[in-house]
């Protein structure tokens, strides 16, 4: 409906250029909002107060001007002038439901648009390190991270998921101590653990594959054994492997894969690491003091200079964070979406000063990043601090088999990503209305078993047999649940432009609320024919937009529960 209202703006628009009320060589863009209050109608625009100084004409008359040469529409009942010069939009009854319809004809691509127009975006999410189990925080970042990508591929995008290792450090080398300590026997209770050693029940299990002489595949790559406990170098390079292999298989039962696994070991291997300091410094944003090499970040907006190589040799963290994100641009990607935890945010200055000292072309501001908050879990009011497995956190894992998938990702991408995020485990593990995957779940099954019920009597409820069936819907309740239906496409593009996946959590749990609301004040299988077949068609449409959107989120829709 709001695509409607928009249409016959511009035509009103046109005709007021054409008879001279507007100039002819400017362009305007009504904003068209849903009215707050029924008793404005549907929709409100602003057209007015933006076109009024154009128009040398106080608002009100504007909007006038407006009304008078908007086309005739079968969609809008009336059409009215509020305040300082809005103009109120009350749609038909026919116009409300005309969205079942629509629905019902285009099903899972209900929602979906070309508005990105094959663009290719690369979303980079996760990219833990591989020493450790996931943890809740990797996870939310895989539901927020691998819901945006649907959302931008539903709009039209052409979407590539990376995984960024970082297969090359400090952390490479405690991970292979550990493991070597474990090997030979040692707890992390004995004396002479590593200072910075893994400590989790988890470096025990690779310690023992390593002694075993297993094969590990990560990313199609064999690594098998050597079952020395001195040479540190297999047990990197089998350590390494082990731990990516089990992180890629919780993912896939996260229902995550990615198109791309990219090594940080890489960078330096093909030398794209120095070629990066090559250009550095033959661009003169490179100075020497205190025996490290500095970077003059501070010329494009940092608050001092960074350290790029440090004094007792190596490369600080941030500088194949550069040349990683120089590889991504020359790979074509012109948006680059980073969806990392809060604990990133300092780097982000610096990688994009970095990427304007080479001097390559590169958009300022580029690329882009989404940042999430922690989390925190709890079970029966209390703080859960601890994995068994992990030593020091919760992870992953643990929530998939406390709640399973599906609450998980829906928890953990159902608030702004900017907001500290507390995962209830008991709200979770729920069957309540208070739990909003559960809910919107729960309304799925009911019209799920509502059409079961239905057929057993012989009543043809195939979506071609109700698109024409729309007539016997007349109540208030059915016009509120059609216009909410009508906001989804909306929303869908919303979230994706905005990053904002849980929009589209929020929206299916008042679109659940409406459907139950509804359909505990009124019978759908009446007797009267044609208002039952016209709201079984209304619930239909209520299912397929629940569907869609949990497919966004990468949340199951049962059939029964």
């Amino acid at each position: 409906m709001k695509e409607t209202v928009l249409e016959l703006l511009d035509a009103a628009v046109a005709a007021m250029q054409s008879d001279g009320i507007l100039p002819a060589d400017q362009t305007f863009t009504p904003g068209v909002e849903h009215a707050r209050d029924k008793a404005h109608g549907d929709f409100a625009t602003n057209i007015a107060m933006v076109t009024a100084k154009a128009a040398r004409k106080p608002p009100r008359e504007v909007a006038q001007a407006v009304i008078d040469r908007l086309p005739e529409s079968h969609a809008v009942d009336k059409v009215e002038i509020a305040g300082p010069g809005f103009i109120n939009f009350f749609m038909s009854d026919a116009s409300s439901f005309d969205v079942v319809r629509r629905i019902l004809e285009k099903g899972k691509a209900f929602g979906r648009s070309n508005s990105g127009r094959g663009e290719s975006v690369q979303i980079e999410f996760v990219s833990a390190n591989p020493t450790g189990p996931l943890h809740v925080g990797h996870g939310r970042g895989a539901a927020i991270g691998d819901s945006l990508a649907r959302l931008l591929d539903a709009t039209g995008y052409n979407v590539t998921r990376e995984f960024y290792y970082n297969d090359a450090g400090a952390q490479i080398d405690n991970l292979a101590l550990s493991v070597q300590a474990r090997a030979k026997g040692m707890t992390p209770d004995d004396d002479g653990w590593p200072e910075d050693g893994y400590r989790g029940d988890y470096i025990h299990d690779v310690a023992r594959a390593y002694l075993a002489g297993e094969t590990e595949t990560a990313d199609d790559r064999e690594v098998t054994a050597a079952a020395d406990p001195d040479n540190l170098d297999a047990i990197r390079e089998f350590a390494v492997a082990y731990l990516r292999k089990e992180q890629d298989q919780d993912l896939k039962a996260f229902d995550v894969r990615f198109d791309v696994y990219f090594l940080e070991s890489s960078l330096y291997d093909d030398g794209k690491v120095d070629e990066t300091v090559r250009a550095l410094e033959a661009n003169g944003y490179t100075y020497e003091q205190d025996g490290a090499t500095w970077l003059r970040t501070t010329d494009f907006g940092d608050d001092k200079d960074r350290v790029m190589r440090k004094k007792e040799g190596g490369y600080t963290y941030f500088l194949p964070d550069v040349a990683y994100h120089l590889d991504k641009w020359r790979r074509g990607f012109s948006t680059v979406i980073n969806e990392q935890g809060a604990d990133h945010h300092s780097t982000i200055t610096r990688v994009r000063a970095g990427l304007q000292a080479l001097k390559a072309d590169i958009p300022e501001g580029w690329p882009d990043y989404v940042l999430h908050q922690m989390v925190l879990v709890t079970r029966s009011g209390e703080e859960v601090k601890l994995s068994k497995r992990a030593g020091s956190y919760v992870t992953l894992r643990d929530l998939i088999e406390e709640v399973g998938r599906d609450a998980t990702r829906f928890f953990l991408a159902a608030r702004r990503v900017d907001s500290q995020l507390t995962f209830d485990i008991d709200l979770a593990r729920s069957q309540t209305n208070e739990n909003p995957v559960y809910y919107i779940q729960y309304a799925h099954a009911r019209i799920c078993s509502m059409l079961e019920k239905l057929a057993e009597t012989g009543v043809d409820t195939s979506t071609l047999a109700l698109t024409d069936k729309l007539d016997g819907l007349s109540l208030e309740a059915e016009r509120d649940l059609a216009n909410e239906l009508a906001r989804y496409p909306e929303l869908v593009a919303s979230a994706a432009a905005q990053r904002e996946p849980h929009q589209i959590s929020q929206y299916l749990r008042d679109l659940a609320g409406a459907f139950h609301t509804y359909y505990n004040a009124h019978k759908v299988l009446v007797e009267d024919e044609s208002v039952r077949d016209a709201r079984v068609a209304l619930c239909l449409a209520v299912r397929q937009v629940i569907r869609n959107g949990l497919g966004l989120l990468g949340v199951s829709a049962p059939t029964s529960m």
